[in-house]
């Protein structure tokens, strides 16, 4: 079993950034994807971005040029850094870890954009 906490979410306004942190326990295998997904209320989850362990990363087009995914394969840890945020980026963000046997998802945590 695999268990993760996010942590990072918040108020921000239009233009602005944020960083969001998630740090994966239990189970871990070294091959494996980490990444983020976002829930705007009424819609589906979506994919933001994830990363491999060996650093292959993959975003979603509404945010290339503005997301950056990273990841410290030592502490297991995933990073979302977030620029030029917009009204339309507030969502739900949730950490997930994935490899063939496993999909674990972390509890969430809200970005707003707002003014």
């Amino acid at each position: 079993q695999v268990h993760l906490v996010e942590s990072g979410g918040g108020l921000v306004q239009p233009g602005g950034s944020l960083r969001l942190s998630c740090a994966a326990s239990g189970s871990i295998v070294s091959i494996n994807a980490m990444g983020w997904y976002r829930q705007a209320p009424g819609k589906q989850r979506d994919m933001v971005a994830t990363i491999t362990n060996g650093g292959y990363t993959n975003y979603a087009d509404s945010v290339k040029g503005r997301f950056t995914i990273s990841r410290d394969n030592r502490r297991n840890t995933v990073y979302l850094q977030m620029n030029s945020l917009k009204f339309e980026d507030t969502a739900v963000y949730y950490c997930n870890y994935a490899t063939q046997l496993v999909n674990s998802w972390g509890q969430g945590t809200q970005v707003t954009v707002s003014s």
